[in-house]
């Protein structure tokens, strides 16, 4: 990795962080995860993986709910899932990944806003069998437990984060930055 996208990595991150201790009080309702999204969206994977495991890695060290190695590691690992979608999602878009963003706003929210759903039950899923697995219960009540209601939330919330917050970001980090120099996705 170059300078440049150390720098990226290390602001999206910040970003990340920060704007999850602002968002303290709404359990369960963060912009970590469009952020980390959208980093993977815009640079490529490596990126965007990097900037979902920092920003775990420096909140879950951090973190005011207490602090838990093996939730802690679940909670990277699976933060990075969706900076690899969102490269994922750009190379399926188009190979360019932008070509008719702006013409179809309304299936760009429509499609973000869906991938914001199955990526928050993927990560809700591998997190909460973590804490079910620390915390000796059986891993369906961790589950169900889990869901019911914090994870409705995370995932309503993240459906509309990723809905009306994908388009806007992208457009304007790349136009800020530009992503095509940054993406190791192609190389």
């Amino acid at each position: 990795m170059n300078s440049k996208q150390i720098a990226v990595i290390a602001a999206l991150a910040a970003l990340s962080i920060g704007s999850n201790y602002a968002m303290i009080s709404l359990y369960n309702v963060k912009l970590m995860d469009l952020i980390v999204f959208v980093s993977g969206f815009c640079f490529g994977p490596v990126v965007g993986a990097f900037t979902g495991i920092v920003s775990w890695g420096v909140y879950g060290t951090l973190n005011p709910f207490g602090f838990s190695f093996h939730i802690w590691i679940a909670t990277m690992l699976s933060e990075s899932i969706y900076g690899i979608a969102g490269a994922l999602a750009r190379k399926a878009l188009h190979p360019d990944g932008l070509s008719d963003f702006k013409n179809q706003r309304i299936n760009a929210c429509i499609l973000f806003g869906s991938l914001g759903i199955f990526l928050t039950f993927v990560y809700d899923i591998i997190t909460n069998i973590v804490f079910g697995y620390v915390n000796d219960w059986n891993i369906l009540f961790a589950i169900i437990i889990g869901f019911v209601p914090m994870g409705i939330v995370h995932v309503l919330s993240n459906a509309f984060f990723f809905g009306i917050g994908c388009g806007p970001a992208v457009t304007a980090i790349l136009k800020v930055v530009g992503g095509k120099d940054f993406d190791n996705s192609r190389k």
